[in-house]
């Protein structure tokens, strides 16, 4: 009888941040967490990695603060060429892990595939992506084929109440203030 070692996979997978460079010669590498708060990234394990279209578990040794930088180590890297080679992944955990939100806080996986509707009810599209910049998020809107503006793809600032009017998980809507030929 064989023994074989099972990978437990995410099953409804969630990107919680990124691997960035490589930092020194002993494997360490920068780490960028869409946590809200940073560390709390560490809170979610195991860590997984889709590399070459296979699940790779990572195991940390350790991880600290470096100037503004987390840094992480990761068992079996330990030069700087291994951690290079580890650079630009995703860091994915389950989202069964996430703490379950009240009232009207939400995911942003929850808003991907959302219909994205004016307060005059005109239909933008649906939402493709959110984008973290420096000082909002912002919908990546996906338009639909016959637009009336011709526009395939819409950014709009996630700024609660002022744009963003009414989000209805149960009907999968969002109510944006925004012109459409914007």
């Amino acid at each position: 009888m064989s023994k074989e070692v099972c990978l437990k996979i995410p099953v409804n997978p969630i990107v919680l941040g990124k691997l960035g460079s490589a930092h020194g010669i002993r494997g360490w590498l920068r780490v960028f967490s869409s946590t809200e708060y940073t560390e709390d990234i560490f809170e979610y394990q195991p860590w997984f990695i889709q590399r070459s279209g296979q699940w790779q578990q990572l195991e940390l040794e350790g991880w600290k603060h470096h100037n503004q930088d987390i840094i992480i180590k990761i068992k079996h890297i330990d030069d700087r060429s291994a951690a290079n080679s580890m650079a630009n992944y995703e860091i994915i955990v389950d989202s069964a892990q996430l703490p379950i939100l009240e009232g009207s806080e939400y995911y942003w996986k929850d808003l991907i595939g959302c219909q994205v509707i004016t307060t005059k009810g005109y239909s933008l599209g649906y939402v493709q992506d959110l984008m973290e910049t420096g000082s909002n998020d912002v919908l990546v809107i996906k338009a639909n084929l016959k637009d009336a503006f011709g526009i395939k793809e819409r950014l709009i600032p996630f700024l609660d109440e002022q744009v963003i009017k009414n989000v209805d998980l149960t009907t999968k809507t969002i109510e944006v203030d925004w012109d459409p030929g914007f």
